[in-house]
């Protein structure tokens, strides 16, 4: 008959489950920390889009003022800085996101507006037909700051030699300093309602990530589980020398 095996762990394991299993639980329940933090946003974002619609104003406000609320515009669409930004796919075609400046009356503030999805041209030398209709519009949709943390492909061109249409993120920092006018610090999604010269307009709810957090969560409290149960099965031993001794008898 075998000898059952004995529970007797090693140093150097039991000094990297001492160090790894609270860190791995730590970095565990941050993250569920975050995914609450994010649960509040949404319900920020939510409570803002679902309440009245705001006007902007003619002067340049805080993003705080305008982000994530139903905000409605009166101006004329300029064509001299319209963006379209790249890489944006829809239904699995490729194409451009189409902001468009606003001049709000009265003012030399302008408002951006996401006019919407277009597909690419020919080719990447011929742009899509993106003018927008003349006169008086009045825009609604969500107001929403654009990331700051975008991923590059490649460093963008400096824009004083010449207006660049096509860049690869919507960048309000480069734009701002690229112009000369005062710009509101938020880009409105335009409803797809509207008929102030949008695209395709099939936007998504406003996500805070919170199904990321706890994704990340999971992932952290299985890499505890695990190494508690490697660091189990490793220290189970047998006893050699008496088993040695019962496997002659």
């Amino acid at each position: 008959m075998s000898l059952p095996p004995q529970f007797r762990p090693g140093l150097v394991p039991s000094l990297a489950v001492a160090v790894l299993l609270p860190l791995f639980l730590y970095m565990g329940y941050w993250q569920l920390q975050r995914a609450e933090e994010k649960r509040e946003l949404q319900a920020e974002y939510d409570a803002r889009a679902a309440g009245p619609t705001i006007k902007v104003e003619a002067r340049v406000q805080r993003p705080e003022e305008l982000q994530f609320y139903r905000v409605i515009a009166r101006g004329h669409y300029e064509t001299g800085h319209q963006v379209l930004v790249d890489n944006r796919v829809h239904q699995g075609q490729a194409g451009y996101e189409v902001i468009t400046p606003l001049r709000l009356p009265d003012s030399d503030v302008r408002l951006l507006v996401n006019r919407g999805w277009v597909p690419l041209g020919e080719d990447r030398s011929h742009l899509p037909a993106i003018d927008p209709p003349e006169g008086l519009q009045e825009i609604v949709g969500v107001a929403t700051v654009p990331s700051e943390k975008n991923f590059m492909l490649a460093k963008p061109e400096p824009l004083d030699r010449g207006w660049q249409v096509v860049w690869q993120n919507m960048d309000m920092a480069r734009y701002r300093a690229a112009v000369p006018f005062p710009v509101q610090p938020v880009v409105v999604l335009l409803d797809a309602e509207s008929n102030a010269g949008g695209f395709t307009r099939e936007w998504s709810r406003l996500n805070a990530g919170i199904a990321v957090h706890q994704g990340y969560a999971f992932q952290w409290f299985m890499l505890a589980v695990g190494l508690v149960v490697i660091y189990f099965f490793m220290s189970l031993r047998r006893d050699g020398a008496k088993q040695q001794e019962e496997d002659k008898s």
